[in-house]
Protein backbone atom coordinates (compact mmCIF):
# COMPACT_ATOMS: atom_id res chain seq x y z
CA UNK A 1 0.00 0.00 0.00
CA UNK A 2 1.40 3.41 -0.99
CA UNK A 3 1.49 5.93 1.83
CA UNK A 4 2.66 9.51 1.97
CA UNK A 5 6.01 9.93 3.73
CA UNK A 6 5.85 11.20 7.29
CA UNK A 7 7.98 11.74 10.34
CA UNK A 8 9.76 8.72 11.75
CA UNK A 9 8.83 7.37 15.16
CA UNK A 10 12.31 8.21 16.42
CA UNK A 11 11.94 11.83 15.38
CA UNK A 12 8.48 12.02 16.91
CA UNK A 13 9.78 10.65 20.21
CA UNK A 14 12.72 13.08 20.10
CA UNK A 15 10.41 16.06 19.57
CA UNK A 16 8.19 14.75 22.35
CA UNK A 17 11.11 14.54 24.79
CA UNK A 18 12.40 18.01 23.87
CA UNK A 19 8.91 19.49 24.05
CA UNK A 20 8.34 17.90 27.45
CA UNK A 21 11.57 19.43 28.81
CA UNK A 22 10.73 22.84 27.31
CA UNK A 23 7.26 22.80 28.86
CA UNK A 24 8.73 21.71 32.21
CA UNK A 25 11.27 24.56 32.08
CA UNK A 26 8.58 27.09 31.16
CA UNK A 27 6.41 25.91 34.06
CA UNK A 28 9.37 26.25 36.42
CA UNK A 29 9.98 29.83 35.26
CA UNK A 30 6.28 30.59 35.66
CA UNK A 31 6.40 29.27 39.22
CA UNK A 32 9.44 31.47 39.97
CA UNK A 33 7.66 34.51 38.55
CA UNK A 34 4.35 33.76 40.20
CA UNK A 35 5.64 33.03 43.70
CA UNK A 36 8.82 35.12 43.95
CA UNK A 37 9.37 38.00 41.55
CA UNK A 38 5.81 39.28 41.64
CA UNK A 39 6.18 40.09 45.35
CA UNK A 40 9.37 42.17 44.87
CA UNK A 41 8.49 45.93 44.81
CA UNK A 42 9.05 47.62 41.49
CA UNK A 43 10.55 50.92 42.80
CA UNK A 44 13.90 52.49 43.24
CA UNK A 45 14.14 51.50 46.92
CA UNK A 46 13.51 47.81 46.41
CA UNK A 47 12.32 45.57 49.22
CA UNK A 48 12.45 47.28 52.70
CA UNK A 49 14.52 50.04 51.19
CA UNK A 50 17.23 47.62 50.19
CA UNK A 51 18.20 47.09 46.55
CA UNK A 52 17.82 45.34 44.19
CA UNK A 53 14.29 45.83 42.98
CA UNK A 54 12.12 43.83 40.54
CA UNK A 55 13.52 45.59 37.50
CA UNK A 56 17.09 44.63 38.36
CA UNK A 57 16.15 41.08 39.25
CA UNK A 58 14.30 40.59 35.96
CA UNK A 59 17.20 42.00 33.94
CA UNK A 60 19.60 39.70 35.80
CA UNK A 61 17.36 36.60 35.77
CA UNK A 62 15.99 36.80 32.18
CA UNK A 63 19.26 36.07 30.29
CA UNK A 64 20.05 33.15 32.58
CA UNK A 65 16.51 31.78 32.14
CA UNK A 66 16.76 32.10 28.35
CA UNK A 67 20.07 30.25 28.35
CA UNK A 68 18.60 27.53 30.56
CA UNK A 69 15.62 27.14 28.21
CA UNK A 70 17.93 26.90 25.21
CA UNK A 71 20.05 24.31 26.99
CA UNK A 72 16.96 22.30 27.91
CA UNK A 73 15.77 22.38 24.30
CA UNK A 74 19.12 21.25 22.90
CA UNK A 75 19.53 18.66 25.66
CA UNK A 76 16.02 17.38 24.99
CA UNK A 77 16.67 17.03 21.26
CA UNK A 78 20.03 15.29 21.61
CA UNK A 79 19.09 13.16 24.58
CA UNK A 80 15.71 12.33 23.12
CA UNK A 81 17.30 11.24 19.84
CA UNK A 82 19.72 8.93 21.67
CA UNK A 83 17.10 7.50 24.03
CA UNK A 84 14.60 6.98 21.22
CA UNK A 85 17.25 5.13 19.19
CA UNK A 86 18.02 2.82 22.10
CA UNK A 87 14.36 2.21 22.81
CA UNK A 88 13.52 1.47 19.17
CA UNK A 89 16.55 -0.73 18.49
CA UNK A 90 14.53 -3.97 19.08
CA UNK A 91 11.83 -2.69 16.74
CA UNK A 92 14.47 -2.19 14.05
CA UNK A 93 15.54 -5.83 14.41
CA UNK A 94 11.93 -6.99 14.24
CA UNK A 95 11.37 -4.92 11.09
CA UNK A 96 14.48 -6.40 9.49
CA UNK A 97 13.29 -9.91 10.31
CA UNK A 98 9.86 -9.13 8.87
CA UNK A 99 11.38 -7.94 5.61
CA UNK A 100 13.59 -11.04 5.46
CA UNK A 101 10.52 -13.24 5.97
CA UNK A 102 8.70 -11.30 3.25
CA UNK A 103 11.56 -12.10 0.89
CA UNK A 104 11.21 -15.82 1.62
CA UNK A 105 13.78 -16.29 4.42
CA UNK A 106 11.73 -18.06 7.09
CA UNK A 107 14.71 -19.54 8.95
CA UNK A 108 15.74 -16.18 10.45
CA UNK A 109 14.94 -15.64 14.14
CA UNK A 110 15.13 -12.44 16.21
CA UNK A 111 15.85 -13.96 19.64
CA UNK A 112 16.02 -10.72 21.64
CA UNK A 113 18.07 -11.01 24.82
CA UNK A 114 17.35 -9.42 28.15
CA UNK A 115 14.40 -9.34 30.49
CA UNK A 116 10.81 -9.65 29.45
CA UNK A 117 9.10 -6.52 28.16
CA UNK A 118 6.70 -5.53 25.39
CA UNK A 119 9.32 -5.70 22.63
CA UNK A 120 10.53 -9.10 23.75
CA UNK A 121 6.96 -10.39 23.90
CA UNK A 122 6.51 -9.19 20.32
CA UNK A 123 9.83 -10.76 19.33
CA UNK A 124 8.98 -14.12 20.91
CA UNK A 125 5.54 -14.13 19.28
CA UNK A 126 7.08 -13.29 15.91
CA UNK A 127 9.69 -16.05 16.28
CA UNK A 128 6.96 -18.56 17.16
CA UNK A 129 4.96 -17.44 14.11
CA UNK A 130 8.01 -17.83 11.86
CA UNK A 131 8.67 -21.30 13.25
CA UNK A 132 5.11 -22.43 12.59
CA UNK A 133 5.10 -20.83 9.17
CA UNK A 134 8.40 -22.45 8.23
CA UNK A 135 7.11 -25.83 9.39
CA UNK A 136 3.86 -25.36 7.48
CA UNK A 137 5.63 -24.32 4.28
CA UNK A 138 8.03 -27.26 4.54
CA UNK A 139 5.08 -29.59 5.09
CA UNK A 140 3.25 -28.16 2.09
CA UNK A 141 6.31 -28.50 -0.12
CA UNK A 142 6.82 -32.07 1.01
CA UNK A 143 3.13 -32.76 0.47
CA UNK A 144 3.22 -31.29 -3.04
CA UNK A 145 6.28 -33.34 -3.94
CA UNK A 146 4.74 -36.54 -2.59
CA UNK A 147 1.41 -35.81 -4.27
CA UNK A 148 3.14 -35.22 -7.60
CA UNK A 149 5.01 -38.49 -7.22
CA UNK A 150 1.88 -40.43 -6.26
CA UNK A 151 -0.14 -38.97 -9.13
CA UNK A 152 2.65 -39.54 -11.62
CA UNK A 153 2.89 -43.25 -10.78
CA UNK A 154 -0.57 -44.34 -12.04
CA UNK A 155 -0.22 -42.08 -15.08
CA UNK A 156 3.13 -43.63 -15.93
CA UNK A 157 1.68 -47.12 -15.49
CA UNK A 158 -1.24 -46.26 -17.79
CA UNK A 159 1.12 -44.94 -20.45
CA UNK A 160 3.25 -48.07 -20.21
CA UNK A 161 0.21 -50.32 -20.59
CA UNK A 162 -1.00 -48.35 -23.59
CA UNK A 163 2.44 -48.50 -25.21
CA UNK A 164 2.56 -52.26 -24.75
CA UNK A 165 -0.91 -52.63 -26.23
CA UNK A 166 0.09 -50.53 -29.25
CA UNK A 167 3.24 -52.57 -29.82
CA UNK A 168 1.50 -55.91 -29.31
CA UNK A 169 -2.01 -55.84 -30.86
CA UNK A 170 -2.48 -59.53 -30.02
CA UNK A 171 -2.28 -58.86 -26.27
CA UNK A 172 -5.29 -59.85 -24.19
CA UNK A 173 -7.55 -56.79 -24.23
CA UNK A 174 -9.58 -57.89 -21.22
CA UNK A 175 -6.48 -58.09 -19.05
CA UNK A 176 -5.33 -54.69 -20.31
CA UNK A 177 -8.69 -53.07 -19.56
CA UNK A 178 -8.78 -54.62 -16.09
CA UNK A 179 -5.33 -53.30 -15.24
CA UNK A 180 -6.15 -49.88 -16.67
CA UNK A 181 -9.34 -49.78 -14.62
CA UNK A 182 -7.43 -50.67 -11.45
CA UNK A 183 -4.84 -47.96 -12.09
CA UNK A 184 -7.52 -45.41 -12.98
CA UNK A 185 -9.52 -46.23 -9.85
CA UNK A 186 -6.44 -45.70 -7.73
CA UNK A 187 -5.73 -42.35 -9.41
CA UNK A 188 -9.33 -41.21 -8.87
CA UNK A 189 -9.22 -42.25 -5.22
CA UNK A 190 -5.96 -40.39 -4.72
CA UNK A 191 -7.35 -37.25 -6.38
CA UNK A 192 -10.50 -37.34 -4.26
CA UNK A 193 -8.41 -37.79 -1.12
CA UNK A 194 -6.24 -34.82 -2.05
CA UNK A 195 -9.30 -32.65 -2.68
CA UNK A 196 -10.86 -33.72 0.61
CA UNK A 197 -7.62 -33.01 2.46
CA UNK A 198 -7.42 -29.57 0.88
CA UNK A 199 -11.02 -28.81 1.74
CA UNK A 200 -10.65 -29.82 5.37
CA UNK A 201 -7.44 -27.79 5.69
CA UNK A 202 -9.24 -24.66 4.47
CA UNK A 203 -12.07 -25.18 6.94
CA UNK A 204 -14.69 -23.69 4.61
CA UNK A 205 -17.59 -26.00 5.42
CA UNK A 206 -20.96 -25.61 7.03
CA UNK A 207 -21.54 -26.78 10.57
CA UNK A 208 -24.43 -28.73 11.99
CA UNK A 209 -25.11 -30.91 15.01
CA UNK A 210 -23.70 -34.41 14.39
CA UNK A 211 -23.95 -37.51 16.58
CA UNK A 212 -20.69 -39.44 16.39
CA UNK A 213 -22.42 -42.66 17.49
CA UNK A 214 -24.67 -42.59 14.42
CA UNK A 215 -21.72 -41.69 12.21
CA UNK A 216 -19.79 -44.65 13.63
CA UNK A 217 -22.65 -47.04 12.89
CA UNK A 218 -22.92 -45.76 9.33
CA UNK A 219 -19.18 -46.19 8.78
CA UNK A 220 -19.28 -49.73 10.20
CA UNK A 221 -22.23 -50.63 7.98
CA UNK A 222 -20.34 -49.38 4.92
CA UNK A 223 -17.24 -51.43 5.76
CA UNK A 224 -19.05 -54.55 6.98
CA UNK A 225 -18.36 -56.49 3.78
CA UNK A 226 -14.64 -55.71 3.97
CA UNK A 227 -14.53 -56.85 7.61
CA UNK A 228 -16.39 -60.08 6.89
CA UNK A 229 -14.07 -60.88 4.01
CA UNK A 230 -11.11 -60.64 6.37
CA UNK A 231 -12.73 -62.37 9.33
CA UNK A 232 -12.63 -59.18 11.40
CA UNK A 233 -15.16 -58.58 14.18
CA UNK A 234 -16.55 -55.04 14.37
CA UNK A 235 -17.85 -53.89 17.74
CA UNK A 236 -19.63 -50.54 18.13
CA UNK A 237 -20.34 -49.48 21.72
CA UNK A 238 -21.06 -46.39 23.76
CA UNK A 239 -23.72 -43.73 23.64
CA UNK A 240 -24.53 -40.44 21.99
CA UNK A 241 -21.66 -38.03 21.45
CA UNK A 242 -22.81 -34.89 19.72
CA UNK A 243 -20.51 -32.32 18.17
CA UNK A 244 -20.78 -29.46 15.69
CA UNK A 245 -19.24 -29.79 12.26
CA UNK A 246 -19.55 -31.21 8.78
CA UNK A 247 -21.38 -34.53 8.71
CA UNK A 248 -19.63 -35.49 5.45
CA UNK A 249 -16.13 -34.80 6.76
CA UNK A 250 -16.81 -36.49 10.09
CA UNK A 251 -18.16 -39.56 8.29
CA UNK A 252 -15.02 -39.70 6.16
CA UNK A 253 -12.93 -39.35 9.32
CA UNK A 254 -14.62 -42.28 11.05
CA UNK A 255 -14.64 -44.35 7.84
CA UNK A 256 -10.90 -43.84 7.40
CA UNK A 257 -10.24 -44.85 11.01
CA UNK A 258 -12.35 -48.02 10.79
CA UNK A 259 -10.99 -48.98 7.37
CA UNK A 260 -7.44 -48.41 8.60
CA UNK A 261 -8.18 -50.59 11.64
CA UNK A 262 -9.56 -53.37 9.42
CA UNK A 263 -6.80 -53.36 6.83
CA UNK A 264 -3.93 -53.16 9.32
CA UNK A 265 -5.16 -56.00 11.49
CA UNK A 266 -4.44 -59.66 12.05
CA UNK A 267 -4.72 -61.88 8.96
CA UNK A 268 -7.80 -63.56 10.45
CA UNK A 269 -9.77 -63.41 13.68
CA UNK A 270 -8.95 -59.80 14.48
CA UNK A 271 -11.24 -57.28 16.18
CA UNK A 272 -12.03 -53.59 15.77
CA UNK A 273 -13.75 -51.70 18.58
CA UNK A 274 -15.45 -48.35 17.98
CA UNK A 275 -16.58 -46.54 21.12
CA UNK A 276 -18.31 -43.17 21.46
CA UNK A 277 -19.12 -41.21 24.59
CA UNK A 278 -19.74 -37.70 25.85
CA UNK A 279 -17.36 -36.66 28.59
CA UNK A 280 -18.29 -33.26 30.00
CA UNK A 281 -17.99 -30.70 27.20
CA UNK A 282 -16.09 -33.15 24.99
CA UNK A 283 -17.31 -35.80 22.59
CA UNK A 284 -14.93 -38.75 22.36
CA UNK A 285 -14.52 -41.32 19.59
CA UNK A 286 -12.13 -44.22 20.19
CA UNK A 287 -11.15 -46.82 17.59
CA UNK A 288 -8.97 -49.75 18.66
CA UNK A 289 -7.83 -52.76 16.68
CA UNK A 290 -5.73 -55.85 17.09
CA UNK A 291 -2.71 -56.41 14.90
CA UNK A 292 1.06 -56.45 14.89
CA UNK A 293 2.96 -54.43 17.43
CA UNK A 294 4.02 -50.97 16.29
CA UNK A 295 7.28 -49.24 17.13
CA UNK A 296 6.65 -46.21 19.36
CA UNK A 297 8.70 -43.96 17.07
CA UNK A 298 6.57 -44.98 14.06
CA UNK A 299 3.20 -43.97 15.50
CA UNK A 300 3.73 -40.14 15.53
CA UNK A 301 4.57 -40.21 11.80
CA UNK A 302 1.39 -41.99 10.70
CA UNK A 303 -0.59 -38.75 10.41
CA UNK A 304 1.87 -37.30 7.90
CA UNK A 305 0.68 -37.36 4.26
CA UNK A 306 1.77 -40.43 2.27
CA UNK A 307 3.29 -41.99 5.40
CA UNK A 308 2.44 -45.68 5.58
CA UNK A 309 5.31 -47.05 7.59
CA UNK A 310 7.36 -50.06 6.59
CA UNK A 311 5.35 -52.39 8.81
CA UNK A 312 2.02 -51.14 7.46
CA UNK A 313 2.46 -51.41 3.69
CA UNK A 314 0.09 -53.88 2.08
CA UNK A 315 0.05 -55.31 -1.37
CA UNK A 316 -3.60 -56.23 -1.85
CA UNK A 317 -6.47 -54.39 -3.46
CA UNK A 318 -6.96 -52.23 -0.37
CA UNK A 319 -3.50 -50.67 -0.49
CA UNK A 320 -3.91 -47.04 0.51
CA UNK A 321 -2.17 -43.93 -0.70
CA UNK A 322 -0.96 -42.87 2.73
CA UNK A 323 -3.61 -40.18 3.22
CA UNK A 324 -6.05 -41.98 5.53
CA UNK A 325 -4.76 -40.78 8.87
CA UNK A 326 -3.57 -37.52 7.33
CA UNK A 327 -7.19 -36.78 6.36
CA UNK A 328 -8.33 -37.80 9.86
CA UNK A 329 -5.81 -35.42 11.42
CA UNK A 330 -6.85 -32.61 9.09
CA UNK A 331 -10.58 -33.11 9.79
CA UNK A 332 -9.99 -33.23 13.55
CA UNK A 333 -7.90 -30.07 13.40
CA UNK A 334 -10.53 -28.29 11.29
CA UNK A 335 -13.15 -29.16 13.95
CA UNK A 336 -10.97 -27.76 16.78
CA UNK A 337 -10.38 -31.22 18.17
CA UNK A 338 -7.46 -33.35 19.29
CA UNK A 339 -6.14 -36.63 17.86
CA UNK A 340 -4.16 -39.12 19.91
CA UNK A 341 -2.50 -42.27 18.55
CA UNK A 342 -1.04 -44.87 20.89
CA UNK A 343 0.26 -48.39 20.21
CA UNK A 344 -1.50 -51.12 22.17
CA UNK A 345 0.62 -53.32 24.40
CA UNK A 346 -0.83 -56.48 22.83
CA UNK A 347 -0.50 -55.16 19.28
CA UNK A 348 -2.50 -52.84 17.09
CA UNK A 349 -3.33 -49.18 17.45
CA UNK A 350 -5.65 -47.13 19.67
CA UNK A 351 -6.88 -43.89 18.11
CA UNK A 352 -8.76 -41.35 20.24
CA UNK A 353 -10.54 -38.33 18.78
CA UNK A 354 -11.76 -35.57 21.08
CA UNK A 355 -14.10 -32.95 19.64
CA UNK A 356 -15.95 -30.05 21.30
CA UNK A 357 -19.36 -31.15 22.44
CA UNK A 358 -22.60 -29.46 21.44
CA UNK A 359 -23.78 -26.85 23.95
CA UNK A 360 -27.13 -27.16 25.64
CA UNK A 361 -28.51 -24.26 23.57
CA UNK A 362 -28.11 -26.14 20.31
CA UNK A 363 -31.01 -28.35 19.23
CA UNK A 364 -30.59 -32.00 20.02
CA UNK A 365 -31.00 -34.59 17.31
CA UNK A 366 -32.49 -38.08 17.51
CA UNK A 367 -31.28 -40.27 20.35
CA UNK A 368 -28.33 -42.53 19.76
CA UNK A 369 -29.02 -46.11 18.92
CA UNK A 370 -27.65 -48.86 21.16
CA UNK A 371 -24.23 -50.32 20.42
CA UNK A 372 -23.99 -53.13 17.90
CA UNK A 373 -21.59 -56.01 17.45
CA UNK A 374 -20.86 -57.34 13.98
CA UNK A 375 -18.75 -60.48 14.25
CA UNK A 376 -16.91 -61.74 11.22
CA UNK A 377 -17.83 -64.98 9.53
CA UNK A 378 -15.53 -66.93 11.84
CA UNK A 379 -17.43 -65.85 14.96
CA UNK A 380 -19.93 -68.19 16.51
CA UNK A 381 -22.44 -65.54 17.51
CA UNK A 382 -25.02 -64.47 14.91
CA UNK A 383 -24.40 -61.11 13.27
CA UNK A 384 -26.66 -58.25 14.19
CA UNK A 385 -26.75 -55.92 11.19
CA UNK A 386 -26.57 -52.20 11.80
CA UNK A 387 -29.83 -50.37 11.51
Amino acid sequence: MHRRPGLSVRLKLTLSYAGFLAVAGALLLAVVWGFLLRYVPDNSQGLLGVAPNRYLLVRTFAPAAAMAMAFLLVFGLVGGWILAGRMLAPLTRITAATRAAGNGSLSHRIRLAGRQDEFRELSDAFDAMLEQLESHVAEQRRFAANASHELRTPLAISRTLLDLARKDPTRDQAELLARLQTVNTRAIGLTEALLLLSRSDRGNFGRESVDLSLVAEEAVETLLTLAEGRGITLDVTGGAARTSGSAELLLRMVTNLVQNAIVHNQPVGGTVTVHTEAYGDTSVLRVENTGPRLAPDLVPTLTEPFQRGAERVRGDEHTGVGLGLAIVHSVVRAHDGALDLAPRATGGLAVTVRLPGVSAKEPAGPPARPGITTPGPCASAPRTPPR
